[in-house]
């Protein structure tokens, strides 16, 4: 693998800070995750993904109370986090047909999620993440920002592409990363996908030019998935984008199970699981506690591999 300070500078490991001689560039590479564990307790982080019930204004909103929201919502955040699972996100995955964009996402949807959030960070340990599809990535920012969560994930950060609504969108990272200063949040963490499930990607724009292009502008780590939510990535994509962000955390962003956890955690270095996690495996249901400690059972196994 090439030395990573030859590549630009992108992604520096910790023991080469020292010798930038820039004070400027020794403080703006300070700030990136070098390890999963900068965030997270354990190697082979889980996140867990806390979906959202359908929020005010989305068309399978039932009228039901923002309590009942918040309730829904910490029940699987604590199912999670009693089973051992390492992080959690609050994302808005029930608010389809989804918008592109975060200058698309209508107040009422994005101010529940916030007030959700906040409940969630108040009444858990473990770190608290925010998503908002498709690609709500200054909305997110803001909803971490006020609710105390820890981290974001951006799904267009870098490039151009075509999302399933049809709607072509590019990416963010530019003004994410001048907001996320002037807000003080530069302890937020951007996780970043890389050839993004539910959108093609523009033409030429492959996946090792999409992941050096995250890495260039500052990911925090960066995300792997497969083309639908619950479809797993191959191992092959994991093992190459591995290979060109070096300390840059990698992570699955769908289709962990147990039954392939061990050959995808062998070059990622965690994973975000939505879809089995969920009773019968169907990511409309509820989280089901059994199959949490199935698969944190496989991946404590790993950790004690490794």
């Amino acid at each position: 693998m090439p030395h990573r300070l030859e590549l630009g500078g992108q992604g520096l490991k910790r023991e080469l800070l020292d010798k930038l001689v820039p004070e400027w560039a020794r403080d703006l590479y300070s700030k990136r995750m070098f390890s999963i564990r900068d965030l997270f307790k354990n190697d082979k982080a889980i996140i867990g993904m806390v979906h959202l019930l359908p929020l005010p204004g989305a068309p399978g909103y039932k009228g039901w109370s923002i309590d009942v929201v918040e309730e829904h919502a910490l029940r699987e955040a604590k199912i999670y986090e009693e089973n051992g699972v390492d992080g959690v996100i609050v994302e808005n995955m029930w608010d389809l047909p989804y918008y592109s964009g975060a200058s698309r996402i209508p107040p009422e949807e994005m101010t529940a999620h916030a007030v959700v959030a906040r409940h969630v960070v108040k009444n858990v340990s473990i770190p608290v993440g925010i998503t908002v599809i498709h690609n709500g990535g200054r909305v997110a920012l803001a909803i971490a920002k006020a609710s105390g969560a820890r981290f974001v994930r951006v799904c267009l950060y870098t490039g151009a592409a075509v999302w399933d609504t049809g709607e072509f969108d590019h990416g963010v990272a530019a003004d994410l990363v001048r907001i996320r200063k002037a807000l003080y949040a530069e302890d937020i963490k951007f996780f970043v996908d890389v050839v993004k499930k539910h959108s093609v990607v523009f033409p030429g724009i492959d996946i090792v030019t999409h992941t050096k292009w995250a890495d260039f502008y500052l990911a925090d780590a960066v995300i792997v998935t497969g083309r639908m939510t619950g479809e797993e990535p191959s191992v092959e994509d994991v093992k190459l984008v591995k290979s060109i962000v070096g300390d840059t955390p990698v992570i699955i962003g769908s289709g962990l199970t147990p039954e392939n956890a061990e050959k995808l955690l062998r070059y990622a270095d965690g994973a975000i699981v939505g879809t089995y996690f969920k009773v019968h495996g169907l990511t409309q249901n509820p989280v089901d506690p059994e199959r949490v400690k199935r698969l944190m059972s496989v991946v404590n196994r790993i950790r004690g591999k490794a």
